[in-house]
């Protein structure tokens, strides 16, 4: 049965992998770099905490992102160490039926890191600001979801490996804006 589900997980990832041309890689580039668009994000959200809560809700806010950053990512390669699954750009089978396009590639890749923290990010932001912007968190959410693809696009991560990190960062991020909003009515409310 597991062989079944990675044979069409690798169907899938060839497939969707090779819908991208030369043409659109510099942006699948630009999007998957943690430095591009990591911060870009980052302060979008700081600047709708600031408006919203005030600075003293910002530090908060931005320690428990912090926080939720670490455990995702730190639980992300426990999981990558665990199954030791290789990503596809690391499997000599599949390196001529695929576009390789990332700058490296990694040992293991289950489950995407970047999927993750993108979504814990996407969940944490949404549900603190959901009272004043009710579209924010499908915006957030749709922009995690094309973070993960773009680890697919680039030849890095396998499906399953986008679908997992995607669902651990749901989990992520309620747990830190359950911890965050807890944070602020004990610290701010007073």
């Amino acid at each position: 049965m597991l062989e079944k589900i990675l044979a069409y997980d690798t169907e899938l990832f060839l497939y969707l992998n090779n819908l991208g041309t030369e043409s659109w890689d510099w942006l699948w580039l630009g999007i998957t770099n943690k430095w591009i668009f990591g911060p870009c994000l980052g302060v979008l959200l700081l600047f709708l905490f600031q408006r919203k809560f005030g600075w003293k809700a910002v530090l908060i806010l931005i320690v428990t992102a912090a926080l939720m950053i670490t455990f995702t990512d730190q639980i992300t390669n426990v999981f990558k160490r665990g199954f030791a699954r290789p990503r596809p750009c690391g499997e000599q089978d599949l390196i001529d039926q695929m576009r390789f396009i990332a700058v490296r590639c990694g040992k293991y890749g289950f489950f995407s890191g970047h999927s993750s923290n993108s979504m814990a990010i996407a969940i944490f932001g949404g549900l603190l600001l959901k009272n004043y912007y009710k579209r924010l968190i499908y915006v957030l959410i749709v922009v995690s979801l094309i973070i993960a693809y773009s680890r697919i696009y680039l030849g890095v991560h396998y499906p399953a490996d986008i679908v997992c990190g995607l669902t651990f960062g749901v989990f992520s991020g309620y747990i830190f804006y359950k911890l965050g909003k807890y944070a602020m009515q004990k610290f701010i409310a007073s």
